[in-house]
């Protein structure tokens, strides 16, 4: 099974594709869709859109994961980021894929066993998991890359 992690963001946003059969895990890809701050947010928006939409063109995935929004202190950053998942979400409805989304908390409880486990444990079992030499860089890709393997873990499509 092949699976797209997203993190969403307006300035970056992260992704990360895996092979799974729910036990055993390989990388694919990872990266991040980056728009130019100072650039008019609906602007932003459409290349997201369009970044996307050729990411799950050229990878096909057959399950896409989606981190939730929690709650921030910063309103301003909370809707845009808002704004950010939306784009995907609608991207991800055009292309016909299954969809299913995963609270911060859940992804660190997949891979780490604990709910309020720090960004670093995370991402040292991204990096266990798929057995990388190193933490794939930057934090936004790990991120997608950990959101992928929650999916993977929980068979949540079945």
């Amino acid at each position: 099974m092949k699976i797209l992690g997203l993190d969403p963001g307006t300035a970056t946003t992260g992704y990360g594709i895996i092979e799974s059969d729910g036990k055993d895990f390989s990388l694919v890809a990872y990266g991040c869709i980056k728009t130019a701050a100072g650039t008019q947010h609906s602007t932003r928006l459409a290349e997201i859109y369009d970044d996307v939409t050729a990411i799950l063109k050229k990878y096909q995935p057959e399950v896409i994961a989606v981190e939730q929004l929690f709650f921030a202190k910063n309103q301003k950053t909370a809707f845009s980021v808002g704004q950010a998942r939306g784009t995907l979400l609608l991207a991800i409805e055009k292309c016909g894929c299954v969809l299913k989304e995963f609270t911060p908390l859940q992804v660190k409880q997949c891979l780490v066993g604990y709910g309020k486990a720090d960004k670093k444990q995370v991402q040292k079992m991204v990096q266990l998991t798929l057995g990388l030499d190193k933490i794939p860089k930057p934090d936004d890709a790990a991120d997608a890359l950990a959101i992928a393997i929650a999916c993977g873990q929980t068979k949540t499509w079945v």
